[in-house]
């Protein structure tokens, strides 16, 4: 781990151009999905928001090395088709040379901090389309949280539809990750009812002037059949922090059966899985596909 992070360190410090000229350089994916018709993609934009926790311990995200360390051996899985992920940890992927034949998703909005009283207010500060044009990216990803008792929340999907148009201009996948939110107690909460999933999904699809390029970014709930019966556009399914593997495994399983599913985004629980087996924990992520 160590050698790597030296490795990295060495030539931001001293050739710095080398991140562009590894995207110049890097062998583009020709479908975003995998011999089995579906993606696979690994996210690893959270600790961008703050949110570095992973089950008991707060800051397992934080460690930059080993996150490196389990993201390139996640990649390297067959089956697996791209990255999701916030302009730092893409460059460094870069720099390892690890993303040649993947999909890159660059994540556009970051500033929503975790636990902040301002977490509505996600202001896009990450990638914009013009950069993920231009480092030859497949598409960009925005977090849409809704709360309707939250004034911020007109501003956050007017910032969502001008991404998604400036991503439909230049024919790149703009993955929209809708929740209904609600302030309890001081905290944002995503309502993960069936209903408020649905609802999410019909105000996250009608934003922009073309829904051509847009894709839904999911949660896994009850009922997954009448929720997806909401929208036509493709959706993948989100991961999120897993308890129970194989609950989750078989819950995203029947959620694959659908037809607009066309594959998951999975962070955490893949790359920390409660064995310490990343492998083993994309490999089965894969075979549901």
């Amino acid at each position: 781990m160590t050698d790597l992070v030296r490795r990295i360190v060495d030539r931001r410090v001293h050739d710095p151009e080398a991140i562009a000229e590894a995207a110049a350089n890097r062998v583009r994916a020709e479908s975003p999905f995998n011999a089995k018709g579906a993606a696979m993609i690994i996210a690893a934009d959270h600790p961008a928001r703050g949110a570095t926790a992973v089950g008991g311990d707060p800051s397992a995200m934080a460690h930059r090395g080993e996150l490196l360390e389990r993201l390139c051996l996640a990649l390297e899985r067959p089956g697996v088709t791209g990255v999701l992920a916030t302009a730092d940890v893409i460059d460094d992927l870069l720099l390892l040379g690890v993303l040649d034949g993947k999909t890159v998703l660059g994540s556009m909005n970051r500033t929503g901090l975790a636990g902040s009283s301002f977490e509505i207010d996600d202001r896009f500060a990450g990638y914009d389309a013009e950069t993920i044009e231009r480092m030859g990216f497949d598409g960009g990803k925005t977090l849409t949280r809704i709360c309707l008792a939250d004034p911020a929340t007109p501003s956050v999907l007017e910032n969502t539809a001008k991404a998604i148009n400036e991503l439909a201009d230049r024919k790149l996948i703009a993955l929209v990750e809708p929740f209904l939110s609600t302030w309890v107690d001081g905290r944002l909460r995503n309502d993960l009812s069936p209903g408020a999933v649905s609802k999410s999904i019909t105000i996250a699809a009608g934003l922009g002037h073309s829904s051509a390029y847009t894709w839904l970014k999911l949660p896994v709930v009850d009922d997954m059949e009448r929720v997806l019966a909401s929208s036509t556009l493709p959706a993948v399914l989100l991961g999120g922090e897993v308890t129970d593997p194989e609950a989750a495994f078989a819950a995203w399983q029947r959620a694959l059966a659908q037809p607009t599913v066309q594959g998951l985004v999975v962070g955490r629980s893949l790359l920390y899985p409660h064995d310490g087996d990343v492998a083993r924990a994309v490999d089965t992520a894969v075979g549901l596909l």
